[in-house]
């Protein structure tokens, strides 16, 4: 057992609350997986082979705590191989912004991150690398851990075991993904198929990013970017207003179950995997071997949030 899971163990159950859709059409869902949702980067290395791993079944677990270990040590790895692919788009984001002169390969890979994260602004201009720039960023471990396991129950939801939907995303053709069971006479939304839990990540990442309901989220990541500070998720929670027809009292919960759990352990666990913030070191990441290699104190850093 390693120093993390007796760590971890030691947490006294949440008690868990029902989980709520985001309204979202996720590229990639209805099983397509792969990389639908990134544009098309040589600087980009291939998905390792454990991004497409399946959902482990989180139910054998009789001991909620127990559950908890289990639930973060498969999920973390994940985020970090998101936010390390997204930190190497960004990157190649700020070398063309140097340029005074664009390529037609570069300007036809602007054009595409704009399509994708909804940027409406000329091509190579100076309005369109701000906006990429608000949009094109990370999200903090320690949202993204406690609005997964809220939504899913813990990785045990019916969502989540049948099509890998960590949070809850809609989408709206017909057979994209699992039709609710508690659907209203009339509606035709269903909870989106991903081809893996790391896609579920990847496209609760880019909704975050570019939908219209979540531009707090954004203007809350760029002033602590501007104010050269540490991404906050519990400050960035303030943006999920939308997120659930529950309005404040889902932003109150996502709050707790960060504080609760000790969650910004993750995001200082983050920065310090990070480094220096080299290409070099984002393509490392993004191309590890196995996720445990991605697991808090896999690097000589603090292997529990009780240490140190």
């Amino acid at each position: 057992m390693t120093a993390v899971t007796r760590a971890l163990m030691l947490f006294v159950p949440l008690i868990l609350f029902a989980t709520a859709g985001a309204l979202y059409v996720p590229p990639g869902s209805s099983g397509g997986g792969g990389d639908d949702d990134e544009v098309i980067l040589a600087s980009l290395p291939r998905l390792p082979a454990w991004a497409q791993d399946d959902l482990p079944d989180f139910s054998v677990y009789r001991d909620a705590t127990e559950r908890k270990v289990a639930f973060f040590s498969f999920l973390y790895p994940r985020i970090v191989l998101a936010n390390s692919r997204i930190l190497l788009e960004r990157e190649y984001l700020e070398s063309l912004a140097s340029k005074t002169e664009l390529s037609n390969r570069e300007e036809r890979w602007l054009t595409d991150q704009a399509q994708r994260l909804r940027v409406d602004a000329p091509t190579g201009s100076n309005e369109q690398f701000a906006l990429l720039r608000k949009r094109l960023d990370v999200i903090p471990p320690s949202l993204i851990l406690a609005q997964a396991a809220n939504e899913s129950a813990w990785g045990t939801s019916r969502f989540a075991t049948e099509g890998n939907n960590l949070f809850g995303q809609w989408c709206f053709s017909k057979g994209c993904g699992l039709v609710p069971l508690s659907r209203v006479e009339g509606a035709s939304h269903e909870v989106a198929k991903f081809s893996s839990p790391y896609q579920s990540v990847r496209s609760y990442i880019q909704n975050l990013n570019r939908h219209p309901t979540y531009q707090l989220v954004r203007d809350l990541r760029l002033q602590n970017r501007q104010a050269e500070q540490p991404l906050s998720g519990l400050a960035m929670a303030e943006g999920l207003l939308g997120y659930s027809e529950r309005g404040e009292e889902y932003i109150k919960e996502i709050r707790s179950m960060i504080r609760y759990n000790n969650l910004e352990f993750y995001d200082q666990e983050f920065r310090n995997l990070l480094g220096e913030r080299t290409p070099a070191k984002f393509k490392q990441l993004a191309s590890a071997k196995a996720d445990t290699a991605l697991l808090p104190g896999a690097e000589d850093a603090l292997a529990s949030p009780f240490e140190g």
